[in-house]
Order: C-alpha cells, then sequence, then structure tokens
C-alpha cells in the first residue's frame, strides 16, 4: 500500500478532490489530506475525513502528536504528495519557496515526489508569470497534471479545468509502476547536450540578408531545461532577442556555415544534440561589398546551397543521440519519417508552421515526436516552456 498526501487548495474545483480521494481510497491507496484556508471556503475537513477514514490536517500550528513535527512528518509519511487543485497562488508560492500555510510548508520540507494538478481561469492559467512558475516547478522535479478544456466557473469555455481524479490515479499508478521518470534522478545529469536555436542570416549586401521568423524560444527552453536537470550546455544560437539560460554556454552565430562550424568543432564531445534552429538552406552566392542599388526591372540573385548540419552529424555520430526538429505546413508525418530516415536521426519532432497562432514568434507550440522505432508520441498545445519539459520527460523513459 502507497500513501498519498493530498493537498486541497482553495478553487472551485477542490469539489473533485473530495472523489479523487475516494477514487484513491477504493484503490487501496492509504490517503491523508491537507486542506488550505480558502479551500476551506469551498470544501470542509469531515468530508475528507469520512472518506479518506484519516485525521485531515489544516493548521501548522495544531500539533496532532506532541511527539512530531506534523508538517515535517506528514512529508515522511507520504510516497508522494498531490496537489489538486493546485491554484495559481499556491503554484507561485510553491515556485518561490514561500511556506506560509500547512501545504506550502509541508511540501518544501520533504523531498517527496510531487504531483501539480492546476486549476484556474484560462487568462490566469495562460499567464506568462504563471506558465513560468509552472516551469520552474516542473524543472525542479514536480511533475504536471495537464489541465483540460470545458466549461470554467467563470463562464468561460476553455482549458483551466482540473484534471479528472480518474485520470489523476493513472498517473498515480504509472508512477509506481515505473512508467514515469525520476526527475531527481535524471538521465541528464553530467551529459554534454548542444542545443542549436534561433534563425540563421545570410547576408547579401552590407545591408539586406535573408532569414526567416525563428524566435529561438524553443532552443532557450530546452536549454534551460537541460540544465536545471544537470546537462552541461552548450547553445549555439542565431541572432535572437532572449537571455541566455543560467549555468548555459552560449555560442553566438549568424551564418549556417558559422553554425555548422560551431557544431562540428564540438560534436565529438557530446552525448545528445537538439537542433532546434530554422537553419537557412539557402545563401546568396555573393556577399556584396557594397549595398546593392535600387534599378529598373526586376532583380535576379542566386542562391547556393548552405551546409545541410544535422545530415553531417547522423553520418559521422558515434554514440551521439540526435534530435532533429521538422517544421512544415503539410504531410507533417510524411515529411517527418522521411527526414527521420535520409538524416539518421534517432528522433524528429515536427510541427506545423502553417497554424500561425502556434510555432514561430509564439509563446506556443504543438509537436509529434517520432522515434526511429517508429513509436510516435503526441505532445499537444502548450507553452514552450512546458514543451520543453514534455519532451525531456519523454526522453528520460525512451533514451537509452
Amino acid at each position: 500500500m502507497k500513501n498519498i498526501l493530498l493537498a486541497v487548495t482553495g478553487g472551485i474545483a477542490a469539489y473533485k478532490a473530495i472523489d479523487l480521494t475516494s477514487k484513491l481510497t477504493q484503490a487501496d491507496y492509504e490517503v491523508r489530506v491537507m486542506l488550505t484556508d480558502h479551500a476551506q471556503e469551498f470544501v470542509t475537513p469531515l468530508a475528507f475525513q469520512a472518506i479518506g477514514r484519516n485525521p485531515v490536517y489544516t493548521n501548522t500550528f495544531i500539533e496532532q502528536n506532541p511527539e512530531e513535527i506534523q508538517h515535517v512528518a506528514l512529508g515522511d509519511w507520504a510516497d508522494a504528495i498531490v496537489v489538486a487543485p493546485a491554484t495559481a497562488n499556491t503554484i507561485a508560492k510553491l515556485a518561490n519557496g514561500i511556506a506560509d500555510d500547512m501545504v506550502t510548508s509541508t511540501i518544501l520540507a520533504t523531498e517527496t515526489p510531487k504531483f501539480i494538478a492546476p486549476a484556474m481561469n484560462v487568462h490566469m492559467y495562460e499567464n506568462k508569470r504563471t506558465q513560468h512558475n509552472l516551469a520552474t516547478l516542473s524543472a525542479d522535479g514536480y511533475y504536471f497534471l495537464e489541465p483540460g478544456e470545458g466549461f470554467l466557473a467563470c463562464g468561460y469555455v476553455a482549458k483551466g479545468r482540473m484534471e479528472e481524479p480518474l485520470q489523476i490515479l493513472e498517473r498515480l499508478n504509472q508512477y509506481f509502476n515505473n512508467d514515469l521518470p525520476n526527475k531527481k534522478n535524471s538521465k541528464f545529469k553530467g551529459v554534454h547536450a548542444i542545443v542549436t536555436a534561433g534563425p540563421t542570416i545570410e547576408e547579401l549586401d552590407p545591408v539586406r540578408y535573408l532569414s526567416n521568423r525563428s524566435s529561438g524560444k524553443m532552443g532557450y527552453a530546452l536549454a534551460e531545461s537541460l540544465s536545471k536537470r544537470g546537462a552541461k550546455v552548450t547553445l549555439i544560437s542565431g541572432p535572437t532577442h532572449l537571455d541566455a539560460p543560467k549555468n548555459v554556454e552560449l555560442i553566438p552565430i549568424e551564418s549556417a556555415q558559422q553554425m555548422f562550424e560551431a557544431v562540428k568543432l564540438r560534436f565529438d564531445s557530446t552525448d545528445i544534440v537538439f537542433k532546434s534552429a530554422a537553419v537557412s538552406d539557402y545563401a546568396p552566392a555573393e556577399m556584396l561589398d557594397h549595398k546593392l542599388k535600387k534599378q529598373a526591372g526586376d532583380l535576379t540573385v542566386t542562391f547556393k546551397r548552405t551546409p545541410d548540419i544535422l545530415k553531417y552529424l547522423g553520418e559521422n555520430k558515434h554514440k551521439q543521440f540526435l534530435v532533429g526538429f521538422a517544421a512544415e505546413t503539410q504531410n507533417i508525418e510524411t515529411y517527418a519519417q522521411k527526414k527521420l530516415k535520409s538524416k539518421n536521426v534517432d528522433v524528429i519532432i515536427a510541427n506545423n508552421v502553417g497554424d500561425r497562432t502556434i510555432g514561430f514568434s509564439s509563446d506556443d507550440n504543438a509537436y509529434t515526436m517520432y522515434y526511429k522505432n517508429g513509436k510516435a508520441v503526441e505532445l499537444g498545445k502548450h507553452k514552450k516552456v512546458i514543451l520543453a519539459e514534455h519532451i525531456l520527460d519523454n526522453l528520460e523513459t525512451r533514451w537509452q
């Protein structure tokens, strides 16, 4: 029998926590419940006590057993802690190490695995600060229980509904059956990772160049998440407006040729490469010394092929694991599978850049991961900082 410590915070979805307690108890989990003051505005301790047949904890300063410190002992007792529902307020406290109630004090005082089930208004959920806090917790080892879409208490039909109790139960079963990665013992700890990010620019003359709309956000999110999992990260980036993540070596480049040389120089000492940059396939055949002046009629420019960096890496790898990206507008699976084979990579992460609401320049994206062994994993639409965590979580369970 496994011990589950359920932390209920102050959202309307607190009523689902009663059902979750029931389902966990029926599945032979031992359940103890903590309620914040705000949670008690929606549900009562008695309901959880009756279903779970255990005391309910509401106050850090009420010690039910004088032989122990309650919030420390509860964390030691639990095999996993589930925060459901997790409000934006509690998520922010946990991400910033604030311990001012029973729930946050207990969680801060334990290394027990933690599962977060957000529930809130869609705009609160999509707020950049909330997404940053969720990414921080995920990178720190918390497990993220994705909220669903549907009718919200605020009246919107959108994303923000707490994950259903049956799905939370399934995730816990997966964890205890060793189907979910242990982030505290990440496979990325100590490995050398290269991440390429951003666009490249190919100069025509001193004022004009060929480039693309890549913002670099996905690559930078991957670099930061890898670093937080203990990897030694080299980020090779084209021009962006982003700040370099902490504890990451940034190698700034401009052209495809410069990116190729930077990657090639470091490839032999690398364990894994994330090739997320949007590299120009072609460059002007000639870079003019002076500005090209306006002329009558049309202009014809001759282009040359740039180095195929991913193909080179696939042809020259020995121990490295290669993760490529495919930005397509049609026949996404077909082109991703073709790239997977022709470039000799281990995983292709594909997305539809024809959807202008996600992808380039957006904070959001939606990916499918295609593995060499034929496995395909849908990641769905998320903020890129969350997608970075999902990508690494997926690789944790499959990368040998």
